[in-house]
């Protein structure tokens, strides 16, 4: 059985091909530049080229690429997009068009002059995924499910802060189903709110498999967990720090027992600390996280989390894990499987085996190690 887990981030995209014929170490991964970064090298050559440019296609990531869009703008060049590529800036058209972006229909956007630089917002791209593999003889005909990740805000009513919105969200869905798969879910029924998830749905549609969408913090966290360090203690406090946004949970043998989530660039090792003891002893609140421009933080077992261990309960995972090296919370850097870039990935997996129960024995046997799978050379 084979599953492709694509975990999408601001910096990298982490691609791992699970095949349950292999012992996970031995599935074939890439670690790729993300979408947005993409989008980004593109409006920068558009820049130098002295070319206004076109964004079409669906909703996406943003950071490096709206950076460079408004660099774009500043340079005095136009930046023309449909309305689902404008809304990966703000889902309220009217804003997208405040930050010099001109919102042009499909037929406008076919009358564009051919000297236009013409761009294709998505987040996933199964074509060129298979492409890369099939480059190297690996065929991704036969998979059984492809399982993405992506971070949504998304769609916000006007007089409502995205910040509080999302982290409603995460509430709503802890509260539903308490376990971090509450945020993964097959491609036909993301909630309608979650925009950007639902454009990664929308773009799969090539995709000959079952398709599975999750966040990407929960992702990443719940692949720490197959870490066995990390079971060294019945209660854990993981932090994923991504480029854009640390996320935290409390995890306990009832499940989620806390999270918050803040924007990693309003952090520095010291402030994140101070975050974490709070978090652990259940004194942090929603309004400190909130008002210190976070998304948000919430306690739902006051029982403190002890952090008196001799050895690791602080466990982190994510691009800018750094921030706390060297900290005196002992932190364990995660390496589910000998690989933390792919955490996400295994998260994925972990997640899809809850999301598509009939594919979940031979996931949860190689993630436990129970499998005997064949080395690759010995595979027909």
């Amino acid at each position: 059985m084979k599953i492709l887990a694509d975990d999408i981030g601001t910096g990298t995209q982490d691609i791992f091909l699970f095949d349950s014929q292999l012992e996970i170490e031995n599935g074939y991964k890439m670690v790729l530049p993300s979408p947005t970064l993409m989008v980004e090298r593109r409006l920068h050559e558009a820049a130098r080229n002295r070319r206004d440019v076109l964004l079409s296609g669906v909703i996406m990531g943003g950071g490096p690429s709206h950076w460079a869009a408004a660099d774009h703008i500043k340079q005095g060049l136009r930046v023309y997009a449909t309305p689902e590529a404008a809304r990966s800036f703000d889902d309220d058209l009217t804003a997208v068009a405040e930050k010099g972006i001109t919102v042009v229909s499909t037929d406008e956007a076919a009358r564009l002059s051919e000297s236009v630089e013409r761009i294709e917002m998505r987040d996933f791209d199964f074509e060129a995924i298979r492409s890369a593999f099939a480059l190297f003889g690996v065929s991704l005909n036969d998979l059984e499910a492809v399982a993405i990740a992506v971070f949504d805000h998304g769609n916000a009513p006007f007089d409502v802060s995205d910040r509080k919105f999302r982290f409603d969200y995460l509430d709503q869905r802890i509260r539903q189903k308490n376990s971090l798969s509450a945020f993964a879910f097959k491609a036909e029924e993301v909630p309608p709110i979650m925009t950007r998830l639902q454009a990664v749905a929308a773009s799969s549609y090539d995709v000959p498999a079952q398709v599975v969408v999750m966040d990407t913090a929960p992702a990443a966290v719940l692949g720490a967990t197959l870490d066995p360090v990390t079971q060294r203690h019945p209660r854990n406090l993981y932090v994923n720090i991504g480029n854009m946004h640390a996320l935290g949970f409390r995890l306990g043998p009832m499940g989620i027992e806390g999270v918050f989530e803040h924007h990693t660039h309003l952090l520095d090792s010291l402030r994140l600390e101070e975050l974490l003891l709070q978090f652990a002893s259940g004194t942090l609140t929603n309004e400190e996280v909130f008002g210190h421009h976070g998304h948000g933080a919430l306690i739902y077992d006051p029982m403190p989390l002890p952090m008196e261990n001799d050895d690791y309960n602080v466990v982190v995972t994510g691009p800018r894990r750094t921030l706390l090296q060297g900290s005196p919370l002992k932190p364990y850097f995660a390496v589910p499987f000998g690989d933390m870039m792919a955490a996400g990935d295994y998260g994925l997996l972990r997640a899809t085996a809850d999301v598509l129960p009939d594919l979940s024995g031979p996931i949860l046997a190689a993630l436990s190690g129970k499998n005997k799978p064949l080395p690759p050379w010995e595979i027909a």
